[in-house]
């Protein structure tokens, strides 16, 4: 999968203003609502907290992955978002995070959502990565990385 097909300078924000985890996530909804790429937000919230409930999606290194499965989406969709200031997801490491990839995809189908989680987590694994996307100054900016 190229993160490229599913991300677009729309789908990007540098400057994420939420305070804590459900400020966060209602922060990159919009940003999908905005970007036309999920047609119901209620039922979009509903499966990402869902999901959060049952194991947080703070990873390690400052990342959360929030994502949900459902009904309402016909092909998986994605968003990225960055804050300035270190947010509580509650962690696997305990660290606040910083850099919020948030996906959505059709409950029927399994195969892009565990390939575009796969694919994400790998690219993030480098420090130089996660440091040049903190870093970035555009969405532009921000899609270049991903795609190098």
């Amino acid at each position: 999968m190229n993160l490229k097909t599913v991300l677009t300078t729309e789908t990007i924000s540098l400057h994420l203003k939420g305070a804590n985890k459900e400020e966060i996530i209602n922060e990159l909804l919009d940003i999908l609502v905005a970007a036309k790429k999920i047609p119901d937000r209620d039922a979009a919230l509903g499966a990402v907290m869902d999901r959060e409930q049952k194991m947080s999606t703070g990873m390690k290194h400052g990342i959360a992955i929030p994502h949900g499965k459902s009904a309402t989406i016909h092909d998986l969709v994605a968003c990225i978002g960055v804050s300035e200031k270190p947010i509580d997801f509650d962690a696997l490491d305990h660290e606040p995070c910083r850099i919020f990839i948030m996906t959505l995809s059709p409950v029927e189908k399994t195969g892009p959502h565990l390939q575009f989680l796969a694919e994400i987590s790998l690219l993030f694994k480098s420090s130089e990565k996660r440091q040049e996307i903190l870093n970035a100054q555009s969405s532009d900016a921000i899609l270049k990385i991903l795609s190098e």
